[in-house]
């Protein structure tokens, strides 16, 4: 089963609607690296939107955890309010969330549960990559798998991430590395992309949606 990987969607809800379209759900495995809500104008839809995929089709679908999932739960959780959250991103959210927080009592366990990888034995998914760097399954480390900016270790497999936004709308292949980077910016008024990638990691095909101009400020 080929694989379709979907870079940040950041609330941009529409565009992430736009992009399924070319998603063959009975003959590929959809996977997003994290990051589905946070600045951009619809976190709530685009979560609920998930989860119903998820519900749909859960032996197709794999949704990751990114660091704004984690932020936005640990300003919800037991230790919160989590303010730094608020600066990065999650006031939008915060707002979004404002007058439907019945939401949260669904969402939140949801996104708990949300992996911080996807492998098999030539592909490696993950919201920020590997690198030389201890402990990088640690949801705290600043170099980890949910945080890492700046160059990723070769694992002799195709690493495929986001986090990092491109600047030109394109994803960024680095073939010393073997990483391929799908975050092109949609809520900075970009392209949402996803890409085709078969199971040996031979890269198919690539997606890029504009991103409509309800689903960002910036757009």
């Amino acid at each position: 089963m080929n694989l379709f990987v979907i870079g940040d969607v950041h609330g941009c809800y529409h565009t992430l609607v736009e992009l399924l379209q070319h998603w063959q759900p009975q003959q590929e495995l959809l996977i997003q690296v994290g990051d589905l809500m946070d600045r951009g104008n619809f976190a709530p839809e685009t979560i609920g939107l998930a989860m119903n995929l998820s519900e749909q089709y859960p032996q197709q679908t794999i949704f990751l955890k990114g660091n704004h999932e984690v932020g936005m739960l640990r300003h919800y959780g037991a230790q919160g309010p989590y303010p730094n959250w608020l600066l990065w991103g999650g006031r939008n959210t915060f707002a979004q969330y404002g007058h439907r927080r019945e939401l949260l009592k669904t969402h939140l366990p949801w996104l708990a549960q949300r992996p911080l990888f996807w492998e098999n034995d030539h592909v490696f998914v993950s919201h920020a990559g590997l690198a030389d760097t201890p402990d990088p399954l640690d949801e705290d480390n600043p170099d980890g798998i949910l945080w890492r900016r700046g160059p990723l270790r070769n694992i002799g497999k195709l690493q495929v991430i986001g986090h990092t936004p491109t600047d030109d709308a394109r994803p960024d292949f680095d073939p010393v590395a073997y990483v391929l980077n799908l975050d092109t910016g949609a809520v900075y008024g970009r392209a949402l992309t996803a890409a085709r990638i078969a199971p040996n990691g031979d890269i198919l095909q690539i997606f890029s949606v504009p991103t409509h101009p309800s689903d960002s400020d910036r757009a």
